[in-house]
């Protein structure tokens, strides 16, 4: 069972758009992982059911149990982080500023404190519109640990993946190079990089392929928006030719992928000729994986 992952070192390259045309394109094949947990959109195009839920829970926080709470101050005088503010004459934690650190709970003289594992997400199981399952999250906001929320939807995808013997996992990843990117990749077998060609985006794309390569994983590249700036363009190719990297496409500028977007289709349902260029690189994508779909 093979693992394939689509990033990009910057948000608004068509990752997303592009993930879900692919996600199109393998159907019953394929199980669905959207890891983008911090902005998820690709329900959008996939019309999950929501069939399945479960609350994520990581982390810890500080809980202050008011009965046994003296009001000494003890814990608010060694908090760094200043989360322990002082509201109708208590002494509460602020689970937004709160670290779990643990160290007001280790001066309380009452043992009035305690840490616990708060909600920082929910993980959902669905059925899509493809014939397939699409597993994806919601990260609670202003919440931490996306990484581990990440890995715990790439676990269930890869399971559900081997239980019922499909060929790959698709894996929307998040963009940048932080630890939800870190947790796409951990296991991938081909890493698919969206980019497109401005300064930021090829800026970018050097970012993220660094990251790519401390795994070792062979990754291709597709140019999306590619006639934007075709000096960049050309810039993106030297680099991808320098890297080793597999130009799988160029893929013109068009509104049509958001008339796509806004009818809820993917592009290789919505218009023949961009549909066209994304099934070729699928092609590519399938053959160096070494999958038949």
């Amino acid at each position: 069972m093979k693992e394939i992952v689509v990033i990009s070192g910057k948000g608004g390259t068509g990752k997303t758009s592009i993930t879900a045309s692919l996600a199109y394109l393998g159907g019953e094949d394929l199980i669905i992982a959207d890891c983008d947990v911090d902005a998820a959109d690709m329900h959008l195009l996939m019309a999950p059911d929501f069939g399945q839920s479960e609350d994520f829970y990581s982390g810890e926080i500080a809980y202050i149990d008011q009965d046994a709470c003296i009001k000494c101050g003890k814990c608010q005088d060694v908090c760094r982080f200043d989360a322990i503010p002082v509201i109708d004459t208590q002494y509460v934690v602020d689970p937004l500023g709160c670290e779990g650190c643990g160290y007001c709970a280790r001066v309380c003289p009452t043992d009035a404190i305690t840490n616990s594992q708060p909600k920082v997400g929910e993980v959902y199981v669905s059925n899509v519109r493809t014939g397939t399952t699409m597993i994806h999250a919601r990260l609670s906001i202003g919440a931490d640990n996306s990484g581990k929320l990440v890995a715990k939807v790439k676990n269930e995808a890869k399971t559900l993946a081997e239980k019922e013997n499909k060929i790959a996992v698709l894996v929307d990843g998040s963009p940048g190079v932080g630890c939800p990117v870190v947790s796409s990749l951990s296991g991938a077998s081909f890493v698919i990089l969206v980019t497109e060609p401005t300064v930021s985006g090829l800026h970018d794309l050097k970012r993220v392929y660094e990251l790519v390569k401390k795994f070792g994983i062979k990754a291709g590249c597709i140019i999306n928006k590619a006639d934007l700036n075709e000096a960049v363009a050309d810039d993106v190719k030297k680099f991808l030719k320098e890297e080793d990297i597999v130009l799988l496409s160029e893929i013109p500028y068009n509104v049509k992928f958001t008339e796509a977007m806004t009818n809820g289709k993917t592009i290789v349902e919505y218009d023949e000729d961009l549909g066209k260029k994304i099934s070729e690189s699928w092609t590519k994508i399938t053959d160096i994986v070494g999958i038949e779909i």
